[in-house]
């Protein structure tokens, strides 16, 4: 089972357009309700390793000494997929902070203009 704030490595699929594609890390932002549901999707949020888009609205910068990725990475919040849960690693590469879903959570607000 998923849970909402781990990091996996994920197969995004072939490129189309500027969407994300390949394999990916990405952070599970569906709730947890969901991911114990029966429904064999969950929603994540892409990651890049370009850190020069932490500067971006709602981007949230997260270290790799936290996030168990090999390098600094940025979860990119207009970067959002469903995902079947089997494209996801079988183990999560790590899980982001309390501190830092709460500030992916004030981007995903910020980006798809909730109050």
């Amino acid at each position: 089972m998923v849970s909402r704030g781990e990091v996996y490595w994920c197969e995004l699929g072939e490129p189309s357009g500027s969407a994300p594609a390949m394999r990916r890390p990405v952070v599970v932002i569906q709730a947890g309700g969901f991911n114990r549901s029966r429904i064999a999707t969950t929603v994540v949020a892409v990651l890049t390793s370009n850190t020069a888009l932490a500067a971006m609205p709602g981007n949230v910068f997260l270290p790799a000494d936290v996030s168990g990725l090999p390098k600094d990475s940025v979860v990119n919040v207009s970067a959002l997929a469903t995902v079947d849960r089997r494209d996801l690693d079988p183990r999560a590469a790590g899980e982001v902070p309390a501190h830092l879903m709460r500030d992916v959570d004030a981007g995903l607000r910020t980006v798809l203009d909730l109050s």
